[in-house]
């Protein structure tokens, strides 16, 4: 019943032909967006006091040399604004997944309460789907050995069901669908944040972003934020 009071409310602004927005539903949620290079630079402080924005992520890495050229600006930003932040690395399924992983830890210095680091799995460059598992393995393996929590893989629906259903059930998921209709998973596993509209307009940011939905309250939130004590992820 609340996915489908959640549903109707984001279909509100498709319905009445409206921008768009920002979303709060009538049950217990978060809002959030993800950024790159690619939404020039953002004001973060515009964002933290006019958007209905609770977390936010970006891009840091890509493949094991690639830095993305705001992830700086974005990073130091979000803190300076005081908004919850996250990092991604976007996963070349051709390259070793533990020097990709290296890569992004070397880039990235979490502080306590960032959201834990987002694996972003949406192309196969080729790749078999046994590599591409083994590799993504290996990823979250070795971040998860450095920081003793469980990363979060992003991925969209039909890439998920098409190539990763069945293998990492431990980790929470993140998924892209823009249908307007929760992601509903081929082999039935729960999804952990929705990624509903790639057609956001926030307030201090000048291109379409990323919008994102967390079922749950702060404090459940909490549970897949990084502390130094190493307090671990629960699904």
């Amino acid at each position: 019943m609340r996915f489908l009071i959640a549903a109707c409310i984001l279909l509100l602004p498709l319905l009445m032909g409206g921008p768009t927005r920002v979303l709060h539903s009538a049950v217990d949620s978060l809002q959030g967006i993800d950024v790159s290079h690619h939404q020039k630079r953002i004001n973060w402080d515009t964002v933290a006091v006019k958007a209905n924005v609770d977390f936010a992520f970006v891009k840091a890495t890509e493949g094991s040399d690639y830095t993305d050229s705001l992830f700086c600006h974005n990073w130091e930003s979000l803190r300076q604004a005081g908004m919850r932040r996250g990092a991604y690395h976007f996963f070349r399924s051709y390259g070793c997944g533990d020097i990709q992983a290296r890569h992004f830890l070397s880039t990235v210095a979490l502080e306590p309460g960032d959201v834990v680091p987002v694996l972003d799995v949406e192309t196969t460059d080729g790749m078999s789907d046994e590599v591409i598992v083994q590799e993504v393995g290996a990823w979250l393996r070795t971040v998860e050995e450095c920081l003793r929590v469980r990363p979060i893989i992003y991925t969209n629906q039909f890439f998920y069901d098409r190539h990763l259903a069945g293998h990492f059930d431990r980790y929470p998921l993140w998924v892209a669908r823009y249908s307007g209709i929760q992601p509903i998973l081929r082999d039935g596993r729960n999804w952990h944040i929705w990624q509903y509209s790639n057609t956001g307009q926030v307030p201090g940011i000048e291109k379409p972003v990323d919008l994102n939905m967390f079922m749950g309250t702060t404090y459940m939130f909490n549970q897949y934020c990084w502390y130094p004590e190493g307090v671990g992820v629960t699904p």
